[in-house]
């Protein structure tokens, strides 16, 4: 697809300096950009470098003030660099209609306007809504409710009773409402207590490749609203994660515990069960939570800590080869010197 410079800021709401008639083709990187390509800039540095590539506009953001080619001035560069990106690299489009290899309960409800595609299998009194797209060999369980405009990239899995809000995106081979890790111990042998809760994902998720999120105990596992989850996550059963948090790629978050809104796992981070995660918390990559955490804090560690208590441990445990050097030359010192015969 080829826009103007002007069509370009209608889309994304930003402003035109220079030339609005512009055709612009392509968008690309500023190492690589030809002549009819958009590129962008989110600060200085980079712009010195828009201007001397071959791009015939750049995407700038709004405190750069003077542009000798072609800008489209936004408030924010990169945010203004993922709405173009989707003008010249829109989803690809499914038409409506069921896969005569698709096979699906008789009792299901599919909106005439959703995709079904091959080899799916959809299961009794499944609720499909409007625009929402199987891309094939998907499992969808039994009672569950797929949201308008929702899309399962290929091989997902929904277990019965899952539900899924609008806008959703679930990439490939995520497995959501398998059983949670319960077990008694009785009897000499570990005794499964059944999971017969489900889960929950609100409107506008994203939930990463080979994702997996387990069904509740009793009650369901919740993933809040605008809430994205990297590949590889592991959410436990009874886990509720508030709106528009953010879990890295090998996160992992024993059962039963509480995250608040806009909480940040970063990769590999370990918490455990039963706690409660405040309300815009960060957690570094790698680490363990074993406590609660309050509100707006930043922590660190295995075990995790707060981010400065944190620091001055690692900063302290840096000085340890000198201090034991100076200890050991203390103690040479120290010693007393034998006696030496007349």
């Amino acid at each position: 697809m080829t826009y103007t410079a002007t069509q370009i800021a209608g889309f994304i709401g930003g402003q035109v300096i220079g030339d609005g008639s512009t055709l612009l083709h392509r968008f690309a990187p500023v190492n690589s950009a030809e002549p009819g390509d958009l590129t962008f800039a989110e600060n200085e540095a980079f712009f010195e470098k828009a201007i001397q590539s071959a791009a015939s506009a750049i995407l700038i953001d709004s405190d750069i003030s003077t542009c000798s080619k072609t800008c489209i001035r936004v408030p924010q560069a990169r945010v203004g660099f993922a709405k173009a990106l989707a003008l010249f690299f829109p989803e690809p489009a499914f038409s409506p209609g069921i896969h005569p290899s698709a096979v699906v309960a008789p009792s299901s409800k599919i909106d005439s306007t959703a995709h079904v595609g091959p080899h799916c299998i959809v299961g009794e009194r499944v609720e499909i809504g409007p625009r929402a797209v199987l891309q094939g060999l998907n499992f969808i369980g039994e009672d569950s409710v797929i949201g308008e405009d929702t899309r399962l990239f290929p091989n997902t899995t929904l277990y019965a009773g899952t539900r899924i809000g609008k806008r959703v995106r679930i990439h490939s081979g995520a497995v959501l409402g398998s059983d949670g890790f319960g077990y008694v111990f009785d009897a000499g042998a570990h005794l499964k207590i059944p999971q017969v809760g489900t889960v929950i994902i609100h409107d506008d998720v994203e939930i990463g490749a080979n994702t997996t999120i387990d069904r509740g105990a009793m009650e369901p596992t919740v993933i809040g609203r605008g809430t994205k989850i990297d590949n590889l996550v592991q959410i436990a059963h009874n886990v509720v994660v508030g709106e528009h948090s953010i879990i890295v790629a090998q996160a992992g978050v024993a059962g039963s515990t509480k995250l608040g809104r806009y909480v940040i796992l970063a990769g590999q981070v370990g918490v455990a069960g039963h706690l409660e995660i405040g309300d815009r918390v960060t957690v570094a990559a790698q680490s363990g939570v074993m406590h609660n955490i309050p509100d707006g804090q930043k922590w660190l560690g295995s075990p995790a800590q707060p981010d400065r208590t944190a620091k001055r441990v690692i900063l302290a445990s840096l000085k340890l080869p000198e201090i034991l050097q100076r200890i050991a030359k203390l103690e040479r010192s120290s010693k007393p010197k034998p006696d030496t015969e007349a």
